[in-house]
């Protein structure tokens, strides 16, 4: 019967030029690609009477193979094994094909890459044989996407000198990925797990580990391409070239499957940025699937679209501007804004005669399509002032809203294109893009975000001249972020604060200290009411409240109007009232996780805020110091603190983070976190791109270090935690001596 489909017609490695997606060095142009076609056919009446009649031609398929793919040019290699499928069926009624299509140039440092699928007559047989819909079939047969010999360099070996250089390894890859789809989209092709991205995730995280066995190096393979790109089932098979002195190679080869790793997938911690992205920095305690489905339950019914926005304004209250921009992306356009970056400051492009802009971009959930979108955003701008027909093209404008990606969407209409088209050229978008989306990968280029910006920075029209610096704007001033480290004076409005408890009390002598601590250069001061050292006795906050509110008024009606005010509290209220009262930044000490209603208040108000890793409260806090990385530990505690804030709808920009030193820490670990700062605030670190706030002045540590008993007199040892503290990468210093403080970070600042 001819369904059995046993005999088969072969043609091997045909070779075509063809346009499909990016070549090797990711530019769209011409390249060799090899198609194999297995043609499934009953050839029993044609072996008997020996005419070609009964069989199939394979002289006129690969003639319309071949010129199909000669002239065709497609997004992705699936659409043209797609394409060729249809040849095959449609056009030269073969019953059941095999298509193999391999792109020998396809990566660096593989021999190549390809996809394999299975077509049916019957598979089209339910669509108009004309269409460019995709075939609509529900069997269990498994498309495979495959990475032949991908070459990588790592430290493996059981042996003492494997553990001194690294070797060759020799992948190859196959992912199981069912990428029809069940109700045809006119036009598309459904967009498969992308060899790439797999590629790029597993030999980054591979190269940078040391392993003593194959089997650990493939089964590692295999979880990062499940858990990270969501791959279904997949084939790792590992090759080591220098395994054996008589034997070309040794290795093993595996399959796992989701089914097979479920628990593990369940639990794993797993690199979260921000909601729904599910790419990019920290660990966190849930997985990425139990956070996008706890977001999507908040979400409002429909919205189902994800895409970035990226925000200019250079003209007015910049910052108000696009304050008012994000509020009105959820009041009027249907949207809800997940996260946003931080803010930059840079120079003009293209018009250069007109002031500094104010940058950021955002990632906003809708049930908006793109052009409806883009028409709200144009509503928005209008609303704020800015109207497209009157303003000069690249020239000064109050806000400006573009849509930088849609979903992974690649389209192009009149008024519209997706991804935005200018992007790549342009730091002032692809920094803020990077803070929200740095794994992000571009649906045309296939490249990531961070890649983009790598390659702009190369680029040898990069001017180097250009203005992108990170800033803060807060009370009448504006931090630029790596220019200085900032210091913030403290001011205790307290009995028993564990330095200077009860000296500045009455609200006269507080004032007075702000008016030195500023006189001596202080960038802003930092006002509690309630004492936090260990054991400290909790008070109620209308007590909390009488002390620090008067203080705050008192500092404002005294004239000092542009120094910032930081209120140190961990209570809702308090921080609510000394805001109203003149305060604007909101530091506290438990991150956020002592009152349900900080997060909330935090958003509201819209300041900038300091969220500091701490375990218990002041009873217990020393019983929890027990760490199994005081470094790892924090990043992942502290982080899920920043992504709480965020959910709650803080803004990125307004985050400052604080490893909370002397807080549920013991004396080494004190010391390991001024030693090993770097971890948290370096390049790739969990929180890269978050200010630091580091307050190490005069704590019990230095004490202890020095066998100083007397708080007051630990001015030198906390020049020297401070100093280590700018080193590491800190950006503010909660200080008590301002005037020597600012001293050592005008010194530390010319090193580091």
């Amino acid at each position: 019967m001819e369904e059995e489909f046993h005999d088969k017609i072969i043609i091997k490695n045909l070779l075509v030029r063809n346009v499909t997606g990016v070549d090797s060095w990711e530019r769209v142009k011409r390249q060799p690609v090899l198609i194999n076609l297995i043609l499934h056919k009953n050839i029993s009446e044609a072996g008997e009477k020996d005419k070609l009649s009964y069989s199939i031609n394979y002289g006129i398929v690969s003639k319309a193979v071949s010129k199909f793919a000669e002239d065709s040019v497609s997004d992705s290699i699936e659409a043209l094994a797609e394409g060729i499928a249809k040849i095959c069926v449609n056009e030269c009624h073969v019953p059941r094909v095999v298509v193999r299509v391999e792109k020998p140039r396809a990566l660096l440092h593989a021999a190549s890459a390809g996809v394999e699928i299975i077509r049916t007559r019957e598979d089209y047989s339910l669509n108009d044989s004309n269409s460019n819909t995709l075939p609509i079939y529900n069997n269990n047969r498994q498309d495979v996407i495959f990475v032949k010999d991908l070459r990588l360099s790592a430290i493996i070996g059981v042996n003492p000198w494997e553990r001194e250089e690294k070797q060759t390894v020799i992948l190859n890859i196959t992912i199981y990925s069912d990428f029809n789809i069940s109700s045809s989209q006119e036009g598309n092709v459904p967009k498969p797990h992308n060899y790439r991205t797999i590629v790029r995730t597993i030999s980054k995280y591979v190269e940078e580990s040391t392993y003593q066995t194959v089997e650990a190096f493939a089964t590692t393979a295999a979880k990062i391409a499940i858990t990270q790109c969501q791959v279904n089932k997949v084939t790792i098979r590992v090759e080591k070239p220098s395994a054996l002195v008589f034997a070309e190679s040794a290795g093993i080869e595996i399959t796992r499957s989701q089914s097979y790793l479920a628990d593990e997938i369940r639990h794993i911690s797993q690199p979260y940025l921000n909601p729904l992205n599910g790419k990019g920095f920290g660990n966190t305690r849930s997985t990425i699937p139990e956070r996008a489905e706890a977001i999507k339950t908040a979400l409002p019914k429909g919205y189902n679209h994800f895409a970035f926005i990226g925000l200019g304004s250079n003209m007015g209250d910049c910052f108000k501007n696009i304050n008012e921009a994000l509020q009105q992306l959820e009041t009027i356009c249907k949207c809800k804004v997940l996260d946003t970056s931080f803010l930059y400051e840079t120079s003009p492009m293209y018009v250069t005669d007109q002031p500094n802009f104010l940058n950021a971009a955002c990632k906003i959930a809708t049930n908006l399509k793109p052009d409806e979108l883009i028409k709200e955003l144009w509503a928005v701008e209008l609303n704020l002032g800015r109207s497209r027909e009157n303003t000069v093209r690249n020239g000064p404008r109050t806000i400006d809203l573009d849509i930088l990606f849609y979903d992974d969407i690649d389209c192009s209409t009149n008024t519209l294109v997706i991804p935005h088209p200018s992007m790549c050229e342009r730091e002032f978008v692809l920094r803020p893009l990077c803070d929200i989306a740095k794994r992000f990968e571009h649906p045309k280029l296939y490249k990531t975000c961070e890649q983009l910006l790598s390659q702009h920075l190369k680029s040898p029209n990069y001017d180097k001249n250009n203005i992108v610096r990170k800033v803060l704007p807060i009370q009448n001033s504006k931090w630029i972020w790596n220019s200085k480290t900032y210091i913030m004076g403290v001011i205790n409005v307290t009995p028993d604060s564990f330095s200077d408890g009860g000296q500045f009390y009455s609200v006269e002598s507080a004032v007075s200290h702000a008016e030195k601590l500023v006189a001596e250069g202080a960038d802003i001061l930092d006002i509690g009411g309630m004492s936090t050292k260990p054991n400290a006795d909790e008070i109620p906050v209308e007590e909390e409240l009488a002390r620090v509110i008067p203080v705050i008024q008192a500092i404002r009606s005294k004239g000092m109007t542009d120094i910032p005010i930081s209120i140190d509290t961990y209570r809702a209220a308090v921080a609510e009232k000394a805001i109203a009262a003149g305060a604007n930044l909101i530091n506290d000490v438990s991150g956020g996780h002592l009152d349900p209603d900080m997060y909330r208040i935090m958003a509201k108000t819209n300041i900038p805020i300091c969220l500091q890793h701490m375990r218990g409260n002041s009873k217990t806090m020393l019983k929890l110091t027990q760490y199994e990385d005081i470094i790892t530990d924090i990043c992942s505690e502290l982080f899920e603190r920043v992504e709480r804030a965020i959910e709650a709808g803080v803004k990125r920009w307004n985050i400052i983070i604080d490893p909370g030193i002397g807080f549920a820490k013991d004396y080494q670990q004190n010391f390991q976190i001024l030693k090993r700062l770097h971890e948290l605030t370096g390049e790739n670190s969990p929180f890269e791109g978050f200010p630091c706030l580091v307050g190490p002045s005069r704590k019990g540590f230095i004490g202890e270090a020095t066998k100083q008993p007397d708080a007051k007199k630990r001015g030198w040892g906390s020049a020297a935690a401070c100093s280590a503290s700018i080193a590491g990468g800190a950006d503010v210093l909660r200080v008590h001596d301002v005037k020597e403080m600012v001293d050592v970070a005008k010194v530390s600042d010319r090193i580091w």
